[in-house]
This record gives C-alpha cells, sequence and structure tokens, in this order.
C-alpha cells in the first residue's frame, strides 16, 4: 500500500514539475518559502530549516538578494547579526509560481471524476492528521494499513 501511495504521488509530482522554477533553482524556490513562511530569520536559522550548509545557503542567498528576491539588513540589536526576509518581488515570484502550478493541479483535477476527487481528499487530509500528530490516528491498525 505505502509503495502504491508513493508511486501515485511521483506521478502528481512530476506533473508539477512541468511548471519550471525558472529563473531559480528548486533549492532557491525552498529559501523563498522558508522566508515566507517564518517571516525575518539569520542565515544559521535559514540554513537548519533547510539543513543545508551555511556557506553554501548563504551563496544562494547572495544570488537571491542580486536578482531582488530576498532583502538582507542587519539586526538592530546585534550589528553583527544579518537578517534575511523576502523582498516585494520574491513574493510576487511566489505569487506567479503558485498560480502556474494551480493551474496544472485544476486541469488533473478536472479530469477526475467528483468521487475521486472527494477520496483523494480524505485520503490527502488523512496523511495531514497523521504527519501533524505524529501517530497512526486513533481505531486503526498501524500493520494491517501498511501492507
Amino acid at each position: 500500500m505505502a509503495l502504491e501511495v508513493l508511486e501515485l504521488l511521483e506521478v502528481l509530482w512530476s506533473q508539477g514539475e512541468t511548471v519550471s522554477t525558472a529563473p531559480l533553482s528548486s533549492s532557491q524556490v525552498r529559501v523563498l518559502y522558508v522566508l515566507e513562511r517564518e517571516g525575518v530569520v539569520n542565515l544559521r536559522t535559514l540554513a537548519g530549516k533547510l539543513d543545508s550548509m551555511p556557506s553554501s545557503v548563504s551563496r544562494m542567498c547572495d544570488r537571491l538578494q542580486a536578482v531582488g528576491f530576498i532583502d538582507r539588513g542587519h539586526n538592530p540589536s546585534d550589528r553583527r547579526e544579518l537578517e534575511l526576509r523576502l523582498s516585494r518581488r520574491g513574493a510576487g515570484y511566489l505569487r506567479a509560481f503558485r498560480a502556474r502550478r494551480e493551474e496544472v493541479l485544476r486541469e488533473l483535477l478536472g479530469q477526475m471524476t467528483p468521487t475521486e476527487r472527494t477520496m483523494l481528499v480524505r485520503g490527502l487530509s488523512g496523511i495531514r492528521t497523521v504527519a501533524g500528530a505524529g501517530s497512526p490516528r486513533e481505531g486503526t491498525d498501524a500493520a494491517t494499513e501498511s501492507a
């Protein structure tokens, strides 16, 4: 069952990949997502959220700042620390990127029956619930569910 779910998710992700991240790499887009979600962060925090080396993240941020997608500034309470935040241009890029991905997803969902869409929503909601709770839902047998 788990293998089947993974294969189906890979098909969906591959459809989403038809939307180009240009002019950014997928790693740079991840930086923008983290900055959007977190607001203002320092380089060390950003590197931790991305599970990357600070030096690599610093180079990515250099490039993102050069194209105007992030803003850097000194922390008012500690001038040695740099703060990173999403710029207006970066936020606009993410809005447009999401709109393109949403268009692809809407097209795919439009080809599904109402019953298939309902089942998809239920299944994904169940995954979100379990992932958020960190453990299987009450009343399910994890051994039979993973078969």
